[in-house]
């Protein structure tokens, strides 16, 4: 598999190559989702609202939005995807055109994994979590996908006291470079999750993500792993989720410039969610549409050329039409983005003094359906 180049992310520009850049790029919107919230998840508070959907059934759904713009789909190992089914993917892919993106190892639901998977003080446990990962980026080199997601919602803790923390973080990332190893050349896409389903989980929030990044690779000793290191490449990635960010009051778009300016921005999970609470994956822009607008700013800053991650949960919505408003919430926000005035903007974030106000209501003015109704707002001069 050919890694995605995440190298240019990093760049830092002058001024005038950053006003060049943000009047040229624009995000490329190829959008994929989950194939788990293609069926109804079980909730602890109420029953299912719609029937369990089989594999075929999902897919059958995901061509229909073909056509409405989803380009790639996610899927969990084994539960999903496995070895057994993969030429059903294969062959629904092919015909298609809508691609496997990335096979996720599961690594939180199995009773087995009560008290931890890679990180499991149990040694026979841990090693089944290696294998499952091992297993899991098997099958994303042999179907050639962009990326391995890994999320660690069952390794974590409910009471602090007297658990060695440094241990459990060591037992984790040595497991998960374990892995790489076994099958080099396949990313990591981290995706961090500060609680839920554990009261604390390991490495919750995003700048703990970069640090595992950093310890991962550190532990690397295949030699293609390394000469992809030694080439500038970053292995052991990140893939944020919005409402994760926001379970833990980060701000999205601060969040989202930690692995990009660190080329370590492989994926990104759209939805939305008010700060705090537990995760409720809502439609995205339902609530908070400003921070969409100002994640993709900063990924157009940063040049993103990754896909668009819907990761949802439409309990009653049907999942096609969620997942086209989700969409359309997105291409609105990057044509707001993309219509700015960059130059002015540029001068506000670099002098900000003589700029008091002016991005709050130039900003308005943008949203605005009649910003002539608002009165005029100048543009920045030096």
């Amino acid at each position: 598999m050919a890694l995605p180049d995440l190298r240019p992310q990093r760049l830092a520009r002058s001024r005038e190559d950053t006003l060049a850049h943000l009047r040229s790029f624009e995000l490329d919107l190829r959008f994929s989702a989950g194939i788990w919230f293609f069926s109804p998840a079980a909730s602890r508070f109420h029953t299912k609202y719609t029937r369990d959907l089989s594999i075929i059934e999902r897919l059958e759904i995901a061509l229909g939005l073909a056509g409405h713009g989803l380009a790639a789909l996610e899927a969990h190992y084994p539960n999903e995807i496995n070895e057994a089914n993969a030429p059903m993917w294969k062959a629904f892919c092919a015909a298609s055109g809508v691609r496997l993106l990335t096979v996720i190892p599961l690594l939180f639901w199995d009773e087995s994994f009560e008290f931890g998977s890679l990180s499991n003080p149990d040694p026979a446990i841990r090693r089944a979590a290696v294998e499952r990962t091992i297993g899991a980026l098997r099958l994303n080199k042999e179907l050639d996908t962009d990326f391995a997601i890994v999320w660690p919602g069952i390794d974590g803790y409910e009471n602090g006291f007297g658990m060695d923390f440094a241990a459990a973080r060591r037992r984790f990332a040595s497991g998960l470079a374990e892995a790489m190893d076994a099958v080099p050349g396949v990313r990591i896409a981290f995706e961090p999750k500060p609680y839920e389903p554990r009261g604390h989980i390991l490495f919750g929030t995003t700048p703990e993500g970069v640090l595992l990044g950093r310890d991962v690779e550190a532990m690397l000793t295949d030699p293609a792993n390394k000469a992809l290191l030694r080439d500038g490449h970053a292995l052991c990635c990140m893939n944020p989720e919005v409402g994760h960010l926001l379970m833990s009051y980060e701000d999205p778009a601060y969040a989202f410039s930690w692995p990009l300016s660190e080329g370590r921005l492989a994926h990104t999970h759209w939805n939305s969610q008010p700060l705090g609470n537990y995760d409720q994956d809502l439609g995205v822009g339902v609530i908070s549409p400003e921070l969409v607008e100002g994640m993709l700013y900063t990924m157009k800053l940063h040049g993103y050329k990754g896909y668009f991650g819907i990761d949802i949960n439409p309990e009653r919505v049907p999942v096609d039409i969620a997942l086209r408003n989700s969409f359309d919430a997105l291409r609105a926000a990057s044509d707001r983005v993309n219509a700015l005035d960059h130059e002015s903007i540029l001068l506000a974030h670099e002098k900000p003094r003589g700029a008091r106000g002016w991005l709050e209501g130039y900003l308005t003015r943008a949203r605005a359906r009649s910003p002539e109704k608002l009165g005029p707002w100048p543009r920045l001069a030096e």
